[in-house]
């Protein structure tokens, strides 16, 4: 997995406890395996992040190992796009299953001989009921369900009719293969659950092959046991479906991995339902899987958060029994500061203002010297240029500035990271429109690289571009991509689209960044200085750069975080 920072604090485990204590009894002959086995229906998203962690952060405390294993078990929904992202996205993250890449579709025939088996000792049966029907049959939470009219066939009719589903003698949902087990269990899944259903459809493996495809639930256990899973992690929606995890393994009695289910991952402002994400993919609200406002890994690798952070983030909120949601702005703090001990420091104005130094020579050019990053000694200095036309952020000057107002206007002195002070002597603006096109400032030869020989002192330091210089540059800004903490959370009659927040996207043009950042590779972070991360995006193209905003620089949580520890 991913280094995480060792400062972090991890929070509780109580699966790493089960694990330990068994190996302290042997129960597994000193081994721990577990496996990750996405649903390839669709991309992962941030709360996979944290089953990913946990599992192939378990096999590599304890030196064990760890499966990435495919759920491929309903080619409707499947397709290869899903498999090589998702493998994309583990291996990003530092999972390492070595040659352990498996798929559920591997065991189809083993799986089929089970069933097989069940139904000889007559613990499996062939149901005609339609869908509807036996959701009517199943019974309610306070009453017990009723006994399928079909249940109890003889075992020769099951062998026959189960040998004609595989050969594709039935339409789709004619019939399926029920185990036997108790209708009047208070456990719905133990009432006579679904193992086989037929669905004529191709899959992303197998191809024609079969026509009649295993259920989770009858797939999930054997799959762990042919692959020697010690610890079968779940979430805590599988709790309920355990007690039929034990009863396929012991009814075929073959080797029992030990399920345990943790609270999944839930943030703030996030909506993670594959379903919904598909829905806005599907329906152009996003600009595919990948946009950076999506919760999909490969999207908030896209905007630049890093596996450290998502790491560290995953430590620090621990597991639990019990499912919660957590606030957005604590992953948010765990990226900033991963993001602010790593990436350099670069100048770049989103919004330029040109700024005419008019008592500095027409033709000259000074080197500065900038810090890569004060976080880290050995990022060494970078070379700026400093010339007499510059661009500054529009924000950064005021012609009739409010109270408060320590930036640039007329009169005012303010410093220039790395540069000179500068005074603002006059503006140039726009006949027609009176929009300020310019302004013309002095600067104090006496004051390079900031600091003034007489003392003096100003209450501003503004960021800059030297323009003949500059690189132009797109630059995406982005926001939550809901407006509401709980995106669930709709009126009646309405679509979750309905908590979209309209302002999660603004693009800005007509950037100017310093020369350093001239061929950024994709992928490439960067503090913007005084405005937030930013990440290269693969848009960028030779003529234009085009780069993401991570986050803004400001960290809710850190500030929280430090005041406890004041009162502490």
């Amino acid at each position: 997995m991913s280094t995480p920072n060792p400062e972090t604090p991890a929070a509780s485990n109580f699966v790493r406890e089960i694990v330990k204590q068994d190996l302290q009894t042997n129960k597994y002959q000193g081994r721990v395996h577990t496996r990750f086995p996405p649903e390839p229906n669709g991309y992962l998203h941030i709360g996979h992040a944290k089953s990913i962690n946990l599992n192939f952060g378990l096999a590599a405390e304890f030196g064990g190992k760890c499966n990435l294993r495919f759920d491929d078990t309903n080619p409707s929904k499947e397709e290869t796009e899903y498999v090589d992202s998702i493998i994309e996205d583990v291996r990003w993250l530092g999972g390492d299953w070595e040659d352990r890449l498996f798929y559920a579709s591997d065991y189809f025939d083993q799986l089929y001989a089970w069933a097989i088996e069940l139904i000889k000792k007559d613990k499996a049966f062939v149901c005609d009921l339609n869908a509807q029907q036996i959701r009517e049959y199943r019974g309610t939470l306070t009453e017990p369900g009723r006994e399928s009219p079909y249940r109890n066939r003889t075992v020769a009719e099951n062998l026959d009719l189960f040998e004609r589903m595989r050969k594709g003698e039935f339409a789709d949902g004619a019939r399926t293969l029920r185990a036997k087990v108790d209708m009047a269990s208070p456990n719905l899944n133990m009432r006579d659950p679904v193992m086989y259903r037929i669905l004529h459809a191709e899959h992303h493996r197998t191809g024609n092959k079969w026509c009649i495809y295993p259920m989770y639930d009858f797939a999930h256990g054997q799959s762990d046991s042919i692959e020697g899973v010690t610890h079968s992690i779940c979430t805590l929606e599988f709790e309920d479906h355990r007690p039929l995890y034990d009863w396929y393994l012991d009814q075929l009695g073959v080797y029992h991995p030990q399920q345990i289910e943790f609270d999944r991952l839930n943030l703030t402002y996030t909506l993670l339902s594959k379903r919904k994400l598909l829905t806005l993919v599907q329906e152009g609200r996003v600009n595919g899987w990948d946009d950076p406002r999506m919760p999909t890994i490969t999207s908030i690798r896209r905007r630049g958060y890093t596996p450290e952070a998502l790491t560290n983030f995953c430590k620090a909120i621990g597991v639990s029994k019990t499912n919660g949601s957590i606030e957005l702005a604590l992953l948010e703090h765990y990226v900033r500061e991963d993001l602010n001990r790593r990436v350099p420091r670069v100048m770049a104005v989103l919004r330029p203002l040109r700024v005419v130094i008019e008592n500095y020579p027409e033709n000259q050019v000074e080197e500065m010297d900038a810090v890569n990053n004060p976080e880290d000694a050995a990022a060494g200095t970078r070379k700026v240029p400093f010339s007499r036309v510059l661009y500054i952020e529009r924000d950064d000057f005021r012609e009739d500035p409010p109270k408060q107002y320590f930036r640039l206007s007329p009169g005012k002195e303010v410093r220039l990271r790395y540069g000179y002070f500068i005074k603002c002597a006059s503006v140039v603006k726009d006949e027609k429109t009176g929009e300020i096109l310019e302004i013309r400032c002095s600067y104090d030869p006496a004051t390079r690289g900031g600091n003034a020989l007489d003392g003096r002192k100003v209450k501003s330091t503004i960021h800059w571009v030297s323009a003949a210089h500059a690189i132009d540059a797109e630059a995406r800004l982005y926001e939550n991509l809901f407006a509401v903490e709980n995106p669930n959370a709709v009126p009646e009659g309405q679509e979750f689209t309905v908590n979209l927040n309209p302002n999660s996207l603004e693009v800005v043009t007509g950037c100017k960044l310093e020369p350093s950042l001239r061929g950024a590779a994709a992928g490439s972070r960067y503090q913007f200085e005084r405005l937030g991360y930013f990440c290269a995006d693969p848009d960028s193209t030779p003529e234009k750069l085009v780069f993401n905003r991570t986050l803004a620089l400001r960290d809710t949580w850190g500030k929280i975080e430090k005041a406890q520890q004041g009162k502490a």
